[in-house]
């Protein structure tokens, strides 16, 4: 049983984290099994590049996912290089802001990072917001058998290059996919292996659709924030990167 179970759904609003990936969409398809109202979704964004952080993925592609799945879209707006301070600094102006709107629940899509969770635990509790994590500790075979099975179509966005090489960049999620991943990768990328963009599957009301332009590599020193596998108590490295760009529908015509 999980802990929603004890609260009266009248006095509960939550929106969901939401990174546009497996984990989100799988996370916002389990919460919705379990009972769980989610009323918006919340997503951090280089407003410079007017794109996802650390996915890469553009802003209007985000957008359509929220269309999609018909909920309203909130976006925390950071700089082109952001750190921790500046992270906490918008991350709290917006959580005060759903705060205002009546919310009172965070949802997340973390499955096994400890300091992650507690790290948003100890964060959102000065906001007075709860945490809720509909997939934690849910096996990631588990979770990465279900998302394929449920009918979820998604494609790697971004590799970190410590773990995988280039070739990863820019492939569906599929079972031939899981199978090619190295053994010291978890399945479902928990510890920042890749990161994908999902455009179709049981939550979603219509596809998205895309096309694939360039990969492109880049070089990051981290930690940036604590939205993915940067945190604070974490040492700095240089980190390299490949990232699929993916071009809206209409941006073709």
């Amino acid at each position: 049983m999980v802990a929603y179970d004890f609260i009266s759904k009248n006095l509960m609003r939550a929106y969901l984290n939401w990174s546009g990936g497996k984990d989100s969409a799988l996370c916002l398809y389990k919460a919705k099994e379990q009972g769980l109202i989610i009323e918006a979704l919340l997503t951090s964004v280089n407003k410079f590049h007017d794109r996802i952080s650390m996915h890469g993925v553009r802003r209007s592609l985000l957008i359509q996912q929220a269309a999609s799945l018909q909920l309203p879209l909130y976006t925390i707006e950071l700089p082109e290089q952001p750190g921790m301070n500046e992270y906490k600094q918008e991350m709290s102006r917006t959580c005060s802001l759903l705060k205002k709107e009546g919310f009172t629940h965070a949802v997340f899509g973390d499955i096994f990072l400890e300091d992650l969770k507690k790290y948003r635990e100890t964060q959102l509790a000065k906001e007075n917001l709860q945490c809720i994590f509909p997939i934690w500790k849910v096996d990631s075979n588990k979770l990465m058998t279900e998302f394929i099975s449920l009918g979820f179509k998604a494609i790697i966005v971004c590799v970190n290059s410590a773990f995988l090489d280039q070739s990863f960049c820019g492939r569906m999620i599929d079972e031939s996919f899981v199978n090619d991943l190295p053994p010291n990768v978890d399945l479902c990328g928990e510890n920042g292996e890749y990161h994908s963009f999902v455009f179709d599957g049981p939550i979603f009301s219509k596809p998205i659709e895309f096309e694939s332009g360039e990969i492109i590599f880049k070089e990051y020193t981290s930690p940036k924030n604590p939205d993915g596998e940067c945190f604070a108590s974490r040492p700095q490295s240089l980190t390299g990167f490949y990232f699929q760009d993916l071009l809206p529908a209409q941006s073709l015509l």
